[in-house]
């Protein structure tokens, strides 16, 4: 039970600092913050700080509320660009309600990075992937790797931490190009022929196999090469969110492999209380800022989706609207563009439910 307080605690902060990097963009641009709060629903703590700034002439509502899921940032004129104030944010340049609606995921993205980096401070060394030599019987003798090329790329896939090689490999066609490094030196081994195949041994075993084997290798590493493979490793959880949802826009997964804020929270239960996963406290806060980081990064790429609601479909019509005016001087109306986002919105609440129920079902064994 403790594991799924702190996972509910995790997600909320999560949330909140997306609300923040919206906050931190609209002080910094002028734009009038109603309230900032933290937490949902009713408030428990309130205060409004006065200031002779000009962007805190009439004081900005910081408030702290009941529950913890999340927290908001209300801004001036936000769902309204008829605001009379000057420092409402439809009265804003188109940039700087760009880069308002950005900032929260580029903070969910930076708090992401920042938990790598606290996560791979310790490490003495990484892990990488290297060719181990061909497995006998399936004719890759000759495919032009030797054994200890170390992956740098797998079919166009920059192999960014430990994983990547066999990942790609695995999803990829008969058909390869590889980058890898040969004592030192970077070699391109363009259109390898390497079909999958098929085989059943004598006790009936079944396995579909390119007939490579790989092999780990470990390198030191410095303070930059940990901040580097903190940044790669941040880069990789943006591409398998962007793998999955190709994946689910392709039918190759469906609505029932994703999981909502009731799967998440189960999942990361599950991790802290594991006895194998994490036998130590130490082990479940290690796997918890893990979990945290891909969430984190996950609502980054997710938020900037240009789907009406979120804040990518915002963006997507500040840039529409630029470019109607810039051809035709007229823009889209505000009614219309509220409409669709309230759509937008409406869809994503269904959405939102059926993966509920796809979470709670899979819970209770359906």
């Amino acid at each position: 039970m403790l594991y799924i307080i702190i996972a509910i605690l995790i997600f909320g902060i999560l949330v909140a600092t997306h609300e923040l990097g919206h906050f931190v963009a609209a002080k910094l641009s002028g734009v009038k913050v109603n309230e900032f709060a933290v937490g949902m629903g009713p408030a428990i703590w309130q205060s409004q700080r006065k200031s002779e700034a000009p962007w805190e002439e009439d004081g900005t509502i910081y408030s702290l509320r009941l529950l913890p899921i999340g927290g908001f940032c209300a801004l001036e004129g936000e769902d309204d660009d008829g605001s009379a104030d000057p420092r409402s944010f439809g009265r804003a340049t188109w940039w700087k309600q760009v880069i308002i609606l950005c900032a929260g995921a580029a903070m969910n993205f930076l708090t992401g990075l920042v938990l790598l980096v606290v996560l791979y401070a310790p490490a003495q060394g990484f892990v990488t992937e290297v060719y181990g030599g061909p497995i006998d019987g399936y004719g890759t003798e000759n495919c032009g790797l030797l054994a200890g090329d170390r992956f740098l790329s797998v079919d166009g896939h920059r192999v960014l931490v430990y994983g990547n090689a066999r990942f790609f490999l695995n999803r990829a066609g008969e058909t390869l190009d590889f980058v890898v490094e040969r004592n030192g030196e970077r070699v391109a081994l363009k259109d390898v022929y390497l079909p999958y195949q098929e085989r059943t041994d004598e006790n009936g075993t079944f396995t579909r196999l390119r007939g490579l084997s790989m092999a780990a290798a470990a390198e030191p590493a410095g303070p930059l090469d940990k901040l580097a493979y903190a940044w790669d490793s941040a880069l990789d959880l943006v591409r398998t969110v962007w793998i999955s949802l190709g994946d689910l826009v392709t039918g190759a997964v469906g609505l029932r492999e994703l999981s909502g804020p009731v799967g998440i929270v189960d999942m990361m239960g599950q991790v802290g209380s594991s006895p194998e996963l994490s036998p130590t406290p130490l082990a479940a806060a290690r796997n918890f800022a893990n979990l945290a980081a891909l969430i984190a990064v996950n609502l980054a790429v997710m938020n900037l989706l240009p789907l009406p609601a979120l804040d990518g479909g915002r963006v997507f019509f500040l840039v529409l609207n630029g470019v109607l005016y810039g051809l035709f001087r007229k823009k889209i109306s505000p009614k219309y563009e509220g409409w669709v986002h309230m759509a937008g919105m409406a869809a994503l609440m269904c959405l939102m439910l059926a993966v509920t129920l796809s979470d709670v079902g899979k819970l209770l064994g359906f």
